[in-house]
């Protein structure tokens, strides 16, 4: 099992100092069975009056900083290590009952969220991973979106702001790892799974590096989870196509993707004060 270290680091930059207001975090890992958390630490210049921690109704640790001070840079470095074990899906996994869907939910299904009515055509391309009796074999219907999602559509960064509608990737083809996410759940819900949207982290492996130091890579990450019977909550990532979490660390779970951001927040000053915003993410890992 590999020990992730996650360095963090957003910086906000302004033409004079400014004044902020409440800035909301989801930036500390999930604590669930598969990953478990060392250390935790973050550090923020200049620094908060006050930093209050809590969960929210899904188990995601959210931290709230309120500041005093006016400066010309607000700088949040958060640094993580955790313990991770991989897990993989395969069909002998899923409980007998449901190994055809539709299947029936048993006592400890959760609640299903009801889906936002879909596009027709994010209908009809949901539908077309069933059967023409309106069946299909679980994990394959869900292996088969998330490695379809990877072929068929084109994936890269984009920095604009919100995500795009599932219609819009469907017709673009494209979009980013959220976009893909967001399509792959809306799909999913419509068909009657219980799919949530994942934010966390992706560590890439330098093929490179050493293999006697620590190798570095990553990025901040979404991907998808799907309820089903036997193992649980499965990660499934569309923008990769693969299956499990292997290489992925949750931060936060989430029914809406705005529910998810790492970092936001607000400043007292004029919009032509804020010069720039940088992210910088860097992902090592080394054998336990």
């Amino acid at each position: 099992m590999p020990i992730f270290v996650i360095k963090h680091v957003t910086t906000y930059r302004y033409r004079q100092p400014v004044a902020f207001g409440e800035h909301r975090m989801m930036l500390r890992p999930r604590d669930d069975g598969d990953q478990i958390v060392l250390d935790t630490d973050i550090a923020i210049e200049p620094a908060p009056r006050r930093l209050h921690w809590t969960r929210d109704d899904l188990g995601n640790h959210v931290a709230t900083a309120e500041f005093d001070d006016r400066a010309a840079e607000l700088r949040f470095e958060s640094t993580i290590r955790l313990d991770h074990a991989a897990m993989n899906f395969a069909a002998h996994d899923i409980a007998e009952h449901a190994r055809v869907f539709p299947f029936a939910r048993d006592a400890d299904h959760p609640p299903v969220v009801p889906p936002a009515p879909a596009h027709p055509r994010v209908q009809s391309w949901a539908e077309g991973f069933l059967g023409a009796d309106g069946t299909a074999d679980t994990h394959d219907l869900l292996v088969g979106m998330t490695q379809t999602i990877k072929t068929k559509f084109k994936h890269g960064a984009r920095h604009q702001h919100g995500i795009q509608t599932p219609e819009q990737t469907l017709k673009l083809a494209s979009g980013s790892c959220r976009d893909h996410a967001l399509l792959m759940i809306t799909a999913l819900r419509h068909l009657g799974f219980a799919a949530r949207f994942v934010s966390g982290y992706l560590y890439l492996a330098d093929v490179d590096a050493d293999t006697k130091a620590e190798l570095d890579g990553g990025n901040t990450h979404a991907w998808v989870q799907v309820y089903v019977p036997g193992p649980g909550w499965v990660d499934f990532d569309p923008a990769s196509g693969t299956v499990g979490n292997r290489n992925l660390v949750r931060v936060a779970v989430v029914n809406d993707p705005r529910q998810a951001v790492p970092l936001q927040g607000s400043y007292f000053g004029r919009p032509v004060d804020q010069l720039a915003m940088k992210v910088a993410v860097r992902v090592a890992a080394a054998s336990a």
